[in-house]
């Protein structure tokens, strides 16, 4: 890397956060140069997809949400909303252990509101004593104090320890991979915060969005609302593929990362592992928030120290295709999540291949179990073929299934999840308040402002306006 003129914008990190980036400036710009450094030798950072035969397997997310609408829409300005794929249509929902079998999660269920009550109270993933204790939800005061709870205490307050336990606890902790005892409401689930503070209950809250229509699509769904997610025919791999590929030639730069950044007069200095160096008014740090760190140390101490002190947890994904006749269970699922409480060594198990057609052959099926998390440290210092032996083990209890997979992969991702812990929210600014004090430095991370797909385009696309 050569020194670059002022209008430059150096980006440190090709993950999707600073190839979203960088999409963004160069739509707002055409003209602007736009150098992106990467580490390592691809773009795309913890989304990325093999294909082994006729199996497309993904490493990491598989899907996108359609919510918040950031995702869906730098897919259109690109020309690439066409070559978005549904879920099929067979197979829809979530499933949930409950004693050792997979129960559905009740139909119209949203995290933490039951929009359809019938089959909130014929549920049997819930004692009586745990239907009547949801059921009064209405009755409960709501908080009036103004700091952060976490999802375990709003949960329990609110709708009972049962419902916390077998329904809402594991789902909030697939998506996280935390700890709901100290996930923060305010970071995580700020809607249902507000939906108590205006309405006085979820019950109430509820009311109100039927009446209005918004519930519209959470009534006719079941959990997951999968039809408000959307993929690519080839796996993930092909959104990071697609920003990159809209990048004007010589954008980015891999297996070259950012070794130093420099104040130099009004400019900041930027060398890399390669030895080069660069000038520039507007540096992005796109790079794990301990990468972001260490880059920090002298150019704003505070937030570097902050930034240090957000926790991230690990996860190891076994990927297996399996023959369709050596699965038991028959009924046509797209995943499944594991109460805590079932003392089990796995997280959840996804159905990719039921979820989106293409993914593998029709006699076959891939699926992805997860392993570790927050509360499950210790079985990532198995090795991998260990980790596939308890993949299949709970699978073989839980879904019948037996045989040999024809394809196996262990995916590990090592502090790839950051932990929006209680606080998080203040945390956050007490960041930016610092960041600000270098005029030039900015800073993305799925440590900040929302994990997922479409909420990192949405930061993104909110810094590339900022910068300008």
């Amino acid at each position: 890397m050569s020194e670059e003129t002022e209008s430059t914008v150096a980006i440190a990190g090709g993950g999707l956060s600073g190839l979203a980036t960088a999409v963004h400036l160069h739509l707002k710009n055409p003209d602007r140069k736009l150098v992106l450094l990467e580490s390592s030798n691809r773009v795309g950072g913890v989304i990325h997809t093999e294909r082994i035969d006729d199996f497309v397997l993904d490493h990491g997310a598989d899907m996108f949400a359609l919510n918040p609408p950031a995702a869906i829409d730098l897919c259109r300005k690109l020309g690439a909303e066409e070559r978005l794929i549904l879920p099929n249509q067979t197979g829809r929902g979530a499933m949930i252990v409950h004693h050792g079998k997979l129960k559905p999660l009740p139909d119209g269920f949203v995290l933490m509101r039951a929009t359809k009550m019938l089959p909130m109270l014929t549920t049997g993933l819930l004692s009586l004593r745990g239907k009547l204790r949801m059921a009064a939800e209405a009755r409960v005061p709501k908080r009036t104090k103004l700091d952060d709870e976490s999802v375990a205490s709003f949960v329990r307050r609110r709708l009972g320890n049962e419902v916390l336990q077998r329904i809402v606890g594991p789902l909030v902790a697939g998506i996280y991979t935390a700890d709901v005892e100290t996930l923060s409401m305010n970071a995580t689930m700020k809607a249902f915060v507000e939906m108590e503070r205006q309405y006085g209950s979820l019950t109430r809250a509820t009311l109100a969005r039927r009446r209005s229509g918004q519930d519209s699509v959470e009534r006719s769904s079941a959990g997951a609302r999968y039809e408000q997610f959307r993929a690519f025919p080839g796996g993930m791999i092909e959104l990071p593929q697609l920003l990159s590929e809209s990048l004007p030639v010589g954008t980015v730069h891999l297996q070259c990362g950012v070794q130093s950044i420099q104040r130099l007069d009004d400019r900041w200095l930027v060398r890399d592992t390669q030895g080069g160096s660069g000038l520039y008014r507007n540096v992005v740090l796109a790079t794990p928030s301990r990468i972001s760190s260490q880059l920090l140390l002298n150019i704003a101490p505070a937030a570097a120290a902050e930034l240090s002190s957000i926790k991230s947890s690990s996860t190891a994904i076994v990927v297996m295709a399996v023959r369709r006749k050596d699965i038991a269970e028959k009924r046509r699922m797209f995943g499944f999540v594991v109460p805590p409480i079932e003392k089990r060594k796995i997280l959840a198990a996804s159905f990719a291949s039921e979820k989106f057609a293409g993914r593998a052959p029709q006699d076959h099926v891939i699926v992805r179990v997860f392993i570790g998390g927050t509360l499950q440290p210790e079985l990532l210092e198995h090795d991998d073929e260990t980790l596939v032996d308890i993949a299949r083990g709970e699978l073989a209890d839980l879904i019948g299934l037996g045989g040999i997979p024809v394809v196996t992969r262990v995916v590990r991702w090592n502090n790839a999840m950051p932990q929006y812990t209680l606080g998080h929210v203040e945390r956050v600014q007490r960041i930016r308040e610092s960041i600000a004090t270098a005029p030039g430095i900015h800073l993305i991370s799925n440590a900040l402002d929302g994990v997922g797909i479409a909420p990192v385009i949405a930061a993104a696309e909110k810094l590339a306006n900022q910068i300008g």
